[in-house]
């Protein structure tokens, strides 16, 4: 049997078709799970499509088989490493428009920063930030791994991201396969919370299931720095899709259910400002930034 995916954006619709794929295969036992994609897939994508798949392959017991690829989206998954763990080669990234897709170990929190800088924050075309905003949105962004390393009991956490040159943008996605936000909260504080509950609670600054340490998702100061910037952040755990665009926030239910969670970030590249603190030296108040 195969599993069509056919023009997958970074979208409410895109998100809804891969957990629908998933929940589909992911209960199967010694098959051959053939792929085909078709027309187009945004790269970034690649951190949820190669979790849930290592999911659906149970430890060996599925075998996963790319019968189809259209050629546009073949290349950039060659390019960005995604097909080189299902054994293809890979091909140079001329004109660095991808962010490596990678598979993380928990342990990997070093790593996983220096690619963050590497990768992402110190490319030419991300917007212009003081250092001091620049170090704190690379916390902000780190506190996501952390988050997904000590809450979500995931084997992995997948990255992978893609410079969107025509659309002027940066997509930039985190992905566990853990228990979700909706489990985490109920195991760790004990009380039973829908997936979009859930979501809705872990974007209140503040809140975490961590004992005795201030926490949130750490996204207060990205927040605002990609309301400003006029990009996104897009939150997937359980069967609620999260977005907040134009300073509005906006939760619906899809079709399937992910044990997990995504963060993706998108940052607009034509954004000619620079950003900073008000005031650099006390760079802890909210109400400065901007």
């Amino acid at each position: 049997m195969s599993n069509k995916l056919i023009n997958i954006h970074n979208d409410f619709h895109g998100y809804n078709e891969l957990l629908k794929f998933y929940n589909i295969n992911k209960d199967k036992f010694f098959d051959d799970i053939e792929v085909i994609l078709e027309e187009w897939f945004d790269a970034n994508l690649s951190a949820l499509l190669g979790g849930t798949l290592d999911k659906i392959q149970n430890d060996g017991l599925n075998s996963i088989n790319f019968i189809y690829l259209s050629p546009n989206i073949q290349t950039i998954l060659q390019k960005n490493n995604f097909l080189s763990f299902y054994g293809y080669n890979k091909r140079d990234d001329t004109y660095h428009s991808t962010i490596e897709y990678k598979k993380f170990k928990p342990s990997d929190s070093r790593y996983f920063h220096q690619y963050l800088e590497d990768d992402l924050l110190n490319h030419t075309r991300f917007p212009n930030m003081s250092d001091v905003l620049h170090e704190k949105i690379s916390e902000s962004i780190h506190e996501m791994f952390v988050n997904a390393q000590i809450h979500s009991e995931t084997d992995f956490i997948y990255t992978c991201g893609q410079y969107f040159y025509q659309r002027n943008e940066i997509n930039f996605t985190i992905v566990d396969t853990g228990i979700g936000f909706a489990k985490r909260i109920q195991k760790d504080l004990g009380f039973e919370i829908s997936s979009s509950q859930a979501i809705t609670w872990a974007m209140i600054d503040g809140n975490t299931t961590k004992q005795g340490v201030s926490g949130g998702l750490g996204l207060i100061i990205l927040k605002e720095f990609i309301m400003n910037n006029q990009g996104k952040i897009q939150i997937v755990s359980g069967d609620a899709f999260y977005e907040l665009q134009n300073k509005k926030e906006n939760i619906k239910k899809l079709d399937a259910y992910l044990d997990g969670s995504v963060i993706s970030m998108t940052f607009k590249t034509n954004d000619t400002k620079t950003y900073n603190f008000s005031d650099e030296k006390e760079k802890l108040n909210i109400d400065d930034i901007f």
